[in-house]
């Protein structure tokens, strides 16, 4: 026959198991419930579909070096630089397929795209001294484009080749940002002296009609 005092102990461990399973239970579901409240609490916003938009995308030929403006459909989002960024992807994309008529390398081209605003003086004042008017000052921006360093590095070289790929990125970006009158071209986030040997990355390229005048930079940083 058992023991009295060793049934004791055996129900009292019995019911201790029995006490810290219960808690165990308790504390999983408390745990639970306050993890779907903070989930309540900052709900996630559903993704929402961008709808398409009519825009332009420069395309150049090697055969006769020039680039024509193209009509594309693409979603595009809202943040300027994040959309002047999409269009360029776009159009260095499409200019290493195949059939490209101004064939350039694979891969990621451009990081980022920055817009900084130029205030213009109005050039009806004499003193260039004064300090600026904020009312005399015109909505105009230099682009930068940081190019990746994988892409300049493995660019082809010749003066027209760089010219044409330079062209068609300013080409783009006056095109859907006409505020943009100046462009200038990083590698990797650093100043670098060409493209591939011959394209001038040393000046911003000033934007008139990037289509047909956009041309390698000359010595003193404007466009001949």
């Amino acid at each position: 026959m058992i023991p009295r005092y060793l049934r004791v102990i055996y129900w009292s461990l019995v019911g201790l198991i029995i006490i810290m399973a219960l808690v165990l239970i308790f504390s999983h579901h408390r745990d639970h419930l306050r993890i779907l409240a903070t989930r309540d609490q900052s709900p996630i916003a559903a993704p929402t579909d961008i709808p398409d938009e009519n825009a332009s995308i420069a395309i150049p030929n090697d055969d006769d070096g020039s680039v024509n403006l193209d009509d594309i459909s693409l979603a595009l989002p809202a943040e300027p630089s994040v959309r002047a960024r999409v269009l360029l992807d776009r159009v260095l994309t499409d200019l290493s397929l195949p059939a490209s008529t101004h064939p350039v390398p694979p891969g990621p081209a451009v990081t980022d795209v920055f817009f900084l605003a130029l205030p213009l003086r109005n050039p009806a004042s004499a003193d260039t001294s004064a300090p600026e008017d904020p009312s005399q000052s015109v909505g105009i921006q230099l682009a930068v484009v940081n190019l990746t360093k994988t892409f300049a590095d493995a660019h082809a070289s010749g003066i027209e080749s760089e010219d044409l790929t330079l062209r068609a990125i300013i080409a783009t970006l006056h095109a859907n940002f006409p505020d943009i009158v100046q462009v200038r071209f990083l590698v990797d986030g650093q100043p670098r002296d060409t493209l591939a040997g011959h394209a001038d990355l040393t000046h911003a390229y000033n934007v008139s009609d990037p289509v047909h005048s956009i041309h390698v930079l000359s010595n003193d940083g404007n466009l001949p």
